[in-house]
């Protein structure tokens, strides 16, 4: 085995470290100075496993550790290689004593997103040639007109697109009018909150629900009240008997955050017909409506309703990239001129972002672009998920649900997963609890696993990372006689 001095790849198996925390945090400290370049090759896992005399396992979780913090990259058939983003001059040693982040571009940006990390699509998917050349368009289309204040509303093109983008593909009809563009999903919250909650309204809330959208609420002055959910979504009838005059309903019906399930027909139903009944609104949130993955998808809440009782919420936060802050909302006719004016408070939006988001959808790319992340995340799902249950067995298990853009696992034991989350961010990894978004709900460990930024080939690495970050904190698996 060659020597420290020669080489990263070492172990010292009378140390306490765990073999691959060794692993990495030797490779770590040869890339921050310098003995490892950008862009050199590492030994591919089979081969350094075999040198060492471990479980390819052990070298597959530092690695993954060391590509979730950016620090290399895999190329396929090409092997991995020191992150060539990396490049200037090397880190000085003293960098090792800060606490560890996500490595970081020139610009300040995260070079790469951890693993399981929420709220994050295919950051590596997106078409960023093709926007820049959008982004290029727009800016040398400027008009003297375009300097000046913007519509409040939100730009005319972008909204006549995403009426039309809703129409064909979420069933909802309404016109350029209804349509306001926000700043994402807490812009069409607060909104929402300015326009129809007066302080101390009662407004149902899911448990578990999004736990964003919670705090925005409360810090709004609504009076939240928890309602539980099921396999067929929020239960409608224990809504109604804790408050039958709460002015608002705050729901996920097509893919329920965090829980995954779907609000079935008739709740969905019987919610429409409690709001016309007590004047009540609903806020339907379809923060990931457009990515199922088995049957066919319920139609958008709002597509049944002929009461014209519920706001619709989207994001492009989701389905392009967080960093635009654009969302939309889409309101009841009657309610156009109170939003219109309230939309007045709120500030108004960049027009060129905007612009450009129109353009997007308007020449066909942002349909494309939807269509191939459904078969890019179908593919991923499959893969983290095959890869977790080879590495766990029955330690943990995986709630499956037809669509979405994260896997539910149940940890085995009964380790808070909050504990669990600490531990795993140790390892440069970023899952997040479940336990976070529950109110009052009684709802054992849970860990939330985003799947979008772990291509095919890395689910079996991220998952052996997840594994030597909290498998001791797990209940040993059964022993069969």
């Amino acid at each position: 085995m060659p020597r420290a001095a020669d080489t990263p790849f070492v172990v010292d198996r009378g140390s306490s470290v765990p073999l691959f925390r060794q692993l990495y945090e030797r490779t770590r400290a040869a890339i921050a100075t310098g003995r490892l370049r950008p862009g050199d090759r590492l030994p591919s896992a089979r081969s350094l496993a075999a040198q060492l005399g471990a479980a390819r396992g052990t070298v597959d979780a530092a690695y993954a550790t060391l590509a979730g913090e950016g620090w290399i990259i895999g190329r396929g058939a090409a092997g991995t290689v020191v992150a060539p983003q990396l490049g200037g001059s090397p880190r000085p040693p003293a960098a090792l004593a800060a606490p560890r982040q996500p490595a970081r571009s020139a610009l300040g940006a995260e070079a790469a997103p951890r693993p399981f990390r929420m709220g994050l699509p295919a950051l590596d998917a997106f078409p960023r040639k093709l926007w820049a050349r959008l982004v290029a368009r727009e800016a040398r289309a400027l008009a003297i007109g375009g300097l000046s204040h913007p519509d409040p509303a939100g730009d005319r093109g972008l909204r006549d697109a995403i009426a039309a983008y809703l129409a064909i593909s979420r069933g909802v009809s309404c016109t350029p009018g209804q349509v306001f563009v926000t700043g994402g999903y807490q812009g069409a919250l607060s909104l929402v909150a300015r326009t129809l909650l007066a302080p101390g309204a009662e407004v149902w809330f899911e448990d578990p629900g999004y736990h964003l959208a919670r705090r925005a609420l409360v810090a709004a002055g609504a009076r939240l009240v928890p309602v539980s959910v099921d396999d067929d979504g929020i239960c409608v009838e224990e809504a109604i008997r804790r408050a039958p005059q709460a002015c608002l309903a705050v729901v996920t019906p097509s893919h329920q955050s965090p829980l995954g399930v779907a609000l079935s027909l008739p709740r969905r139903l019987a919610l429409l017909a409690w709001a016309e009944a007590h004047s009540a609104w609903v806020i339907e949130d379809d923060y990931d409506g457009e990515f199922h993955y088995a049957g066919r998808p319920l139609p958008a809440l709002k597509s049944l309703d002929r009461a014209d009782v519920v706001l619709y919420a989207g994001s492009f936060s989701k389905v392009l990239f967080p960093g635009l802050r654009l969302g939309y909302l889409v309101v009841p006719e009657r309610l156009a001129e109170r939003f219109s004016a309230a939309h007045l408070l709120g500030g108004e939006l960049g027009r060129f972002e905007q612009a450009v988001v129109a353009r997007f959808m308007a020449d066909g790319h942002f349909a494309r672009h939807l269509k191939r992340m459904r078969g890019l995340y179908r593919s991923r799902r499959a893969a983290l998920a095959t890869a977790l249950a080879a590495a766990f067995g029955d330690r943990l298990g995986l709630d499956r649900q037809a669509g979405g853009m994260h896997l539910l696992a149940r940890p085995a034991g009964n380790t808070p997963d909050t504990e669990l989350v600490r531990l795993a961010e140790r390892h440069g990894l970023a899952p997040a609890p479940l336990s976070a978004h529950a109110i009052e709900a009684d709802l054992g460990p849970g860990l939330l696993l985003s799947f979008t930024n772990i291509p095919e080939a890395q689910a079996e690495a991220a998952a052996q990372a997840l594994l030597g970050a909290i498998g001791r904190r797990l209940a040993p698996p059964p022993r069969w006689r």
